[in-house]
């Protein structure tokens, strides 16, 4: 922590170590669920307790089946699903860290 800075009494500026990569890092997970689309089909894919075909969630959501496919790739590069490749079919399941951080809404949700 700084001292005091005289001009602008109590408040000091603070200099904290950021590491970059983790603040992009963080970002990117945050944009990948600042989508409605995408966080539902986060939402679905958890409460689905499994490996789920991505063809299955065009008839849950209100999106095209692209739209589908591509939120579902942002989820995979953000690190919070698995996809496994079968043919021409692709399986996505939700990373641990996804269901902790849906958990950790949740929560913060119901006040906990």
């Amino acid at each position: 922590m700084s001292d005091t800075n005289p001009l602008t009494g109590c408040c000091t500026s603070l200099t904290p170590e950021v590491d970059t990569t983790v603040l992009e890092r963080d970002v990117e997970v945050a944009s990948a669920l600042a989508n409605e689309t995408r966080y539902e089909l986060l939402r679905l894919l958890v409460a689905a307790d499994g490996e789920v075909c991505a063809c299955e969630f065009v008839g849950s959501v209100d999106a095209s089946q692209s739209t589908v496919s591509r939120g579902l790739s942002t989820l995979y590069e953000a690190g919070l699903t698995t996809r496994r490749k079968e043919g021409q079919w692709r399986y996505y399941a939700p990373a641990e860290a996804a269901e902790r951080l849906l958990e950790t809404f949740d929560a913060i949700r119901e006040g906990r």
